[in-house]
Protein backbone atom coordinates (compact mmCIF):
# COMPACT_ATOMS: atom_id res chain seq x y z
CA UNK A 1 0.00 0.00 0.00
CA UNK A 2 1.19 3.57 -1.10
CA UNK A 3 1.73 5.99 1.50
CA UNK A 4 2.69 9.91 1.25
CA UNK A 5 5.88 10.31 3.26
CA UNK A 6 7.51 14.02 4.23
CA UNK A 7 11.02 13.60 2.51
CA UNK A 8 12.58 16.63 2.95
CA UNK A 9 11.49 20.28 4.67
CA UNK A 10 12.61 23.94 3.60
CA UNK A 11 11.95 27.37 4.75
CA UNK A 12 12.82 30.93 5.02
CA UNK A 13 12.13 33.51 7.37
CA UNK A 14 13.20 37.77 6.66
CA UNK A 15 15.89 38.96 8.21
CA UNK A 16 13.92 42.20 10.02
CA UNK A 17 12.90 41.63 13.15
CA UNK A 18 10.00 43.58 14.74
CA UNK A 19 9.32 43.23 18.05
CA UNK A 20 7.43 44.60 20.74
CA UNK A 21 9.55 47.75 22.03
CA UNK A 22 9.50 49.05 18.22
CA UNK A 23 6.01 48.53 17.77
CA UNK A 24 4.99 50.08 21.12
CA UNK A 25 6.39 53.06 18.95
CA UNK A 26 4.00 52.16 16.12
CA UNK A 27 0.83 52.13 18.07
CA UNK A 28 -0.29 52.33 21.64
CA UNK A 29 0.62 49.18 22.95
CA UNK A 30 3.27 47.75 25.42
CA UNK A 31 5.46 44.41 25.11
CA UNK A 32 3.73 43.60 28.50
CA UNK A 33 0.71 44.08 26.89
CA UNK A 34 1.27 41.91 23.92
CA UNK A 35 3.13 38.83 25.72
CA UNK A 36 0.14 38.51 28.24
CA UNK A 37 -2.44 38.42 25.76
CA UNK A 38 -0.84 36.65 22.87
CA UNK A 39 2.53 35.56 23.30
CA UNK A 40 4.68 37.40 20.96
CA UNK A 41 7.86 38.37 21.62
CA UNK A 42 9.26 39.57 17.81
CA UNK A 43 7.90 39.04 13.78
CA UNK A 44 10.05 38.64 11.05
CA UNK A 45 8.80 41.36 8.37
CA UNK A 46 10.15 41.02 4.62
CA UNK A 47 11.30 44.68 3.82
CA UNK A 48 12.15 45.51 0.10
CA UNK A 49 10.14 46.87 -2.77
CA UNK A 50 8.15 45.12 -4.71
CA UNK A 51 8.77 42.01 -2.94
CA UNK A 52 5.85 39.48 -2.22
CA UNK A 53 5.02 35.72 -0.51
CA UNK A 54 7.12 34.59 -3.93
CA UNK A 55 10.33 35.92 -2.61
CA UNK A 56 10.15 33.75 0.28
CA UNK A 57 8.49 30.69 -1.27
CA UNK A 58 11.02 30.82 -3.93
CA UNK A 59 14.04 30.51 -1.15
CA UNK A 60 11.92 27.80 0.89
CA UNK A 61 11.35 25.76 -2.39
CA UNK A 62 15.36 26.29 -3.24
CA UNK A 63 16.90 24.65 0.10
CA UNK A 64 13.84 22.00 -0.13
CA UNK A 65 15.45 21.17 -3.76
CA UNK A 66 18.94 21.46 -2.29
CA UNK A 67 18.42 19.28 1.23
CA UNK A 68 16.54 16.45 -0.51
CA UNK A 69 19.28 16.49 -3.69
CA UNK A 70 15.76 16.87 -5.87
CA UNK A 71 16.41 18.24 -9.58
CA UNK A 72 13.83 20.75 -10.85
CA UNK A 73 12.59 18.65 -13.74
CA UNK A 74 11.71 15.70 -11.07
CA UNK A 75 9.06 17.88 -9.39
CA UNK A 76 5.83 17.00 -10.72
CA UNK A 77 3.66 19.10 -8.25
CA UNK A 78 3.59 22.43 -6.61
CA UNK A 79 0.71 23.68 -4.86
CA UNK A 80 1.40 26.78 -2.48
CA UNK A 81 -1.09 27.89 0.55
CA UNK A 82 -1.49 31.65 0.71
CA UNK A 83 -3.66 33.92 1.83
CA UNK A 84 -1.27 36.69 0.63
CA UNK A 85 -0.28 35.91 -3.19
CA UNK A 86 2.07 38.40 -4.74
CA UNK A 87 -0.87 39.09 -7.64
CA UNK A 88 -4.69 37.72 -8.56
CA UNK A 89 -3.11 36.13 -11.04
CA UNK A 90 -1.06 34.20 -12.13
CA UNK A 91 -0.67 32.45 -9.55
CA UNK A 92 2.02 32.16 -6.72
CA UNK A 93 2.92 28.75 -7.05
CA UNK A 94 4.23 29.58 -10.74
CA UNK A 95 6.04 32.06 -9.92
CA UNK A 96 8.23 30.24 -7.69
CA UNK A 97 8.37 26.84 -9.86
CA UNK A 98 9.67 29.53 -12.73
CA UNK A 99 12.16 31.23 -10.43
CA UNK A 100 13.94 27.42 -9.53
CA UNK A 101 13.45 26.66 -13.11
CA UNK A 102 10.43 23.78 -12.68
CA UNK A 103 8.86 23.41 -15.78
CA UNK A 104 7.35 20.05 -15.64
CA UNK A 105 4.99 20.44 -12.83
CA UNK A 106 1.55 21.58 -12.33
CA UNK A 107 1.68 24.07 -9.96
CA UNK A 108 -1.43 26.09 -8.50
CA UNK A 109 -2.73 28.44 -5.35
CA UNK A 110 -4.76 27.33 -2.48
CA UNK A 111 -6.37 29.53 -0.07
CA UNK A 112 -7.68 28.21 2.93
CA UNK A 113 -6.67 31.19 5.43
CA UNK A 114 -4.32 29.52 8.45
CA UNK A 115 -5.41 26.41 7.99
CA UNK A 116 -4.26 26.24 4.26
CA UNK A 117 -1.30 24.18 5.15
CA UNK A 118 -3.02 21.36 6.19
CA UNK A 119 -5.70 21.90 3.30
CA UNK A 120 -2.97 21.48 0.94
CA UNK A 121 -1.04 19.02 3.06
CA UNK A 122 -4.17 16.35 2.22
CA UNK A 123 -4.20 17.43 -1.40
CA UNK A 124 -0.66 16.55 -2.23
CA UNK A 125 -0.99 13.46 -0.44
CA UNK A 126 -3.82 12.53 -2.27
CA UNK A 127 -1.44 12.93 -5.84
CA UNK A 128 0.79 10.53 -4.40
CA UNK A 129 -1.57 8.09 -3.35
CA UNK A 130 -2.88 8.26 -6.79
CA UNK A 131 0.03 6.57 -7.87
CA UNK A 132 0.95 9.20 -10.93
CA UNK A 133 2.72 11.73 -9.06
CA UNK A 134 6.04 11.04 -7.31
CA UNK A 135 7.53 14.41 -5.99
CA UNK A 136 4.87 16.36 -4.90
CA UNK A 137 5.89 19.66 -3.64
CA UNK A 138 3.69 21.70 -0.43
CA UNK A 139 4.87 25.53 0.09
CA UNK A 140 3.66 27.89 2.35
CA UNK A 141 4.51 31.48 1.76
CA UNK A 142 3.18 34.44 3.72
CA UNK A 143 3.69 38.01 3.57
CA UNK A 144 1.30 38.43 6.18
CA UNK A 145 2.65 42.38 7.04
CA UNK A 146 1.33 43.21 3.51
CA UNK A 147 -2.64 42.50 4.94
CA UNK A 148 -1.65 44.06 8.29
CA UNK A 149 -3.11 47.51 9.35
CA UNK A 150 -0.60 48.87 11.83
CA UNK A 151 -3.05 51.28 13.25
CA UNK A 152 -5.01 48.58 15.03
CA UNK A 153 -3.70 47.86 18.13
CA UNK A 154 -5.81 44.41 18.16
CA UNK A 155 -4.52 42.91 15.25
CA UNK A 156 -1.15 44.70 14.36
CA UNK A 157 1.12 42.63 17.05
CA UNK A 158 0.33 39.21 15.84
CA UNK A 159 1.53 38.83 12.02
CA UNK A 160 4.41 37.88 10.68
CA UNK A 161 6.10 36.85 7.09
CA UNK A 162 7.92 33.47 6.59
CA UNK A 163 7.57 30.41 4.07
CA UNK A 164 8.14 27.18 4.45
CA UNK A 165 7.72 23.75 1.99
CA UNK A 166 7.96 19.89 2.26
CA UNK A 167 8.61 17.62 -0.45
CA UNK A 168 6.06 14.70 -0.40
CA UNK A 169 7.08 11.16 -1.90
CA UNK A 170 5.57 7.61 -1.99
CA UNK A 171 6.62 4.91 0.19
CA UNK A 172 5.05 1.40 0.76
CA UNK A 173 6.52 1.72 4.41
CA UNK A 174 4.24 2.23 7.61
CA UNK A 175 5.04 6.29 7.53
CA UNK A 176 3.73 9.38 6.17
CA UNK A 177 0.25 11.16 6.51
CA UNK A 178 -1.96 8.34 8.35
CA UNK A 179 -5.13 10.73 9.19
CA UNK A 180 -7.07 13.88 8.77
CA UNK A 181 -10.15 15.28 10.02
CA UNK A 182 -10.71 18.93 8.16
CA UNK A 183 -13.69 20.80 8.73
CA UNK A 184 -15.28 24.08 6.99
CA UNK A 185 -18.02 26.49 8.46
CA UNK A 186 -19.18 29.59 7.18
CA UNK A 187 -20.32 30.79 9.83
CA UNK A 188 -17.40 32.44 10.19
CA UNK A 189 -17.50 34.68 7.45
CA UNK A 190 -18.30 38.23 8.90
CA UNK A 191 -15.35 38.02 12.36
CA UNK A 192 -12.34 37.44 9.89
CA UNK A 193 -11.68 38.83 6.48
CA UNK A 194 -10.08 41.28 4.26
CA UNK A 195 -13.17 43.40 3.20
CA UNK A 196 -12.05 44.62 -0.23
CA UNK A 197 -10.05 43.87 -2.68
CA UNK A 198 -12.11 40.52 -4.34
CA UNK A 199 -15.15 40.84 -6.97
CA UNK A 200 -17.63 41.54 -4.20
CA UNK A 201 -16.20 44.70 -2.84
CA UNK A 202 -13.37 45.85 -5.58
CA UNK A 203 -10.77 48.31 -4.75
CA UNK A 204 -11.41 51.78 -4.69
CA UNK A 205 -10.65 55.40 -3.24
CA UNK A 206 -13.74 54.53 -0.59
CA UNK A 207 -12.19 50.97 0.56
CA UNK A 208 -8.63 52.39 0.34
CA UNK A 209 -9.89 55.32 2.76
CA UNK A 210 -11.98 52.98 5.15
CA UNK A 211 -8.56 50.64 5.03
CA UNK A 212 -10.54 47.57 4.32
CA UNK A 213 -7.54 46.47 2.53
CA UNK A 214 -6.42 44.82 5.94
CA UNK A 215 -7.11 41.84 7.89
CA UNK A 216 -10.33 42.93 9.87
CA UNK A 217 -10.82 40.42 12.82
CA UNK A 218 -13.67 40.18 15.55
CA UNK A 219 -11.20 38.86 18.25
CA UNK A 220 -13.59 37.32 20.99
CA UNK A 221 -16.10 35.71 18.28
CA UNK A 222 -12.77 34.05 16.57
CA UNK A 223 -10.82 32.99 19.82
CA UNK A 224 -13.93 31.40 21.26
CA UNK A 225 -14.35 29.07 18.10
CA UNK A 226 -10.67 28.76 18.08
CA UNK A 227 -10.42 27.21 21.43
CA UNK A 228 -13.21 24.80 21.55
CA UNK A 229 -12.43 23.79 17.58
CA UNK A 230 -8.77 23.42 17.59
CA UNK A 231 -8.53 21.91 21.01
CA UNK A 232 -12.17 19.15 20.08
CA UNK A 233 -10.22 18.23 16.26
CA UNK A 234 -6.68 17.72 17.98
CA UNK A 235 -8.63 14.97 20.76
CA UNK A 236 -10.86 13.23 17.97
CA UNK A 237 -8.15 12.79 15.80
CA UNK A 238 -5.91 11.21 18.47
CA UNK A 239 -9.17 9.02 19.62
CA UNK A 240 -9.60 7.74 15.85
CA UNK A 241 -6.39 6.77 15.80
CA UNK A 242 -6.28 5.23 19.30
CA UNK A 243 -3.18 7.47 20.26
CA UNK A 244 -2.75 8.07 24.09
CA UNK A 245 -0.83 11.22 25.16
CA UNK A 246 2.06 9.12 25.58
CA UNK A 247 2.15 7.96 22.22
CA UNK A 248 1.96 11.36 20.69
CA UNK A 249 6.05 12.53 20.35
CA UNK A 250 5.10 15.84 19.11
CA UNK A 251 2.35 18.02 18.98
CA UNK A 252 1.95 21.10 16.25
CA UNK A 253 -0.25 23.61 16.87
CA UNK A 254 -1.03 26.87 14.39
CA UNK A 255 1.00 29.47 15.88
CA UNK A 256 -1.60 32.14 16.47
CA UNK A 257 -2.27 33.38 20.28
CA UNK A 258 -0.59 31.32 23.07
CA UNK A 259 -4.12 30.69 25.06
CA UNK A 260 -5.30 29.00 22.44
CA UNK A 261 -2.21 26.85 22.12
CA UNK A 262 -2.34 26.12 26.05
CA UNK A 263 -6.14 24.91 25.22
CA UNK A 264 -5.33 22.71 22.48
CA UNK A 265 -2.62 21.32 25.06
CA UNK A 266 -4.75 20.69 27.81
CA UNK A 267 -6.99 19.15 25.66
CA UNK A 268 -5.18 16.60 24.29
CA UNK A 269 -3.25 15.98 27.67
CA UNK A 270 -0.02 15.96 25.53
CA UNK A 271 2.95 17.35 28.13
CA UNK A 272 4.51 20.33 27.50
CA UNK A 273 8.09 19.55 26.18
CA UNK A 274 6.28 17.67 23.28
CA UNK A 275 4.87 20.79 21.80
CA UNK A 276 6.34 22.84 19.00
CA UNK A 277 6.10 26.50 19.86
CA UNK A 278 7.75 29.23 18.01
CA UNK A 279 5.10 31.62 18.10
CA UNK A 280 7.05 34.04 20.32
CA UNK A 281 10.01 34.61 17.74
CA UNK A 282 7.97 34.26 14.56
CA UNK A 283 4.60 35.70 15.61
CA UNK A 284 1.66 34.23 13.32
CA UNK A 285 2.56 33.51 10.08
CA UNK A 286 -0.50 32.01 8.95
CA UNK A 287 -0.52 28.74 6.88
CA UNK A 288 3.42 29.04 7.14
CA UNK A 289 3.26 28.30 10.82
CA UNK A 290 2.75 24.27 10.97
CA UNK A 291 5.88 23.69 8.27
CA UNK A 292 7.61 26.48 9.93
CA UNK A 293 7.72 24.24 12.80
CA UNK A 294 9.02 21.37 11.42
CA UNK A 295 11.95 23.02 9.88
CA UNK A 296 12.84 24.33 12.82
CA UNK A 297 12.46 21.74 14.94
CA UNK A 298 13.68 19.09 12.09
CA UNK A 299 16.73 18.09 13.62
CA UNK A 300 15.53 16.41 16.85
CA UNK A 301 12.42 14.64 14.37
CA UNK A 302 13.67 10.60 14.31
CA UNK A 303 12.02 8.36 12.15
CA UNK A 304 8.58 6.84 13.12
CA UNK A 305 7.79 9.67 15.17
CA UNK A 306 4.15 10.33 15.98
CA UNK A 307 3.13 13.84 15.05
CA UNK A 308 -0.33 15.68 15.61
CA UNK A 309 -1.24 19.07 13.66
CA UNK A 310 -4.08 21.31 14.11
CA UNK A 311 -4.88 24.44 12.81
CA UNK A 312 -8.06 27.04 12.86
CA UNK A 313 -8.77 29.97 10.70
CA UNK A 314 -10.76 31.94 8.56
CA UNK A 315 -13.58 30.53 6.89
CA UNK A 316 -13.83 29.21 9.63
CA UNK A 317 -11.21 26.40 8.27
CA UNK A 318 -9.84 24.16 11.07
CA UNK A 319 -8.53 20.82 11.14
CA UNK A 320 -6.17 18.42 12.35
CA UNK A 321 -3.40 15.63 10.72
CA UNK A 322 -1.66 12.69 12.14
CA UNK A 323 1.54 11.41 10.49
CA UNK A 324 4.31 9.29 11.02
CA UNK A 325 7.35 10.88 10.09
CA UNK A 326 10.05 9.40 7.58
CA UNK A 327 13.45 9.98 8.51
CA UNK A 328 15.80 10.83 11.51
CA UNK A 329 16.22 14.74 11.17
CA UNK A 330 20.36 14.34 12.05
Amino acid sequence: MIHAAITGVGGYVPDYILNNEELSHMVDTTDEWIMSRIGIKERRILKGEGLGSSYMGEKAVRQLLEKTGTKPEEVDVLICSTTTPDHFFPNTASICAEKNGIKNALAFDMSAACSGFLFALETGANYILSGKYKKVIVLAAEKMSAITDYTDRTTCPLFGDAAAAIMLEPTEEEIGLVDTILHTDGVGYPHLIMKAGGSAHPSSVETVTKRQHFVYQEGQAVFKHAVTDMANVSAEIMERNNLSKDDVTWFVPHQANLRIIDAAVKRTGVSYDKVMINIQHYGNTSSVSLPLCLWEWESKLKKGDNIIFAAFGAGFCWGSAYLKWAYDGK
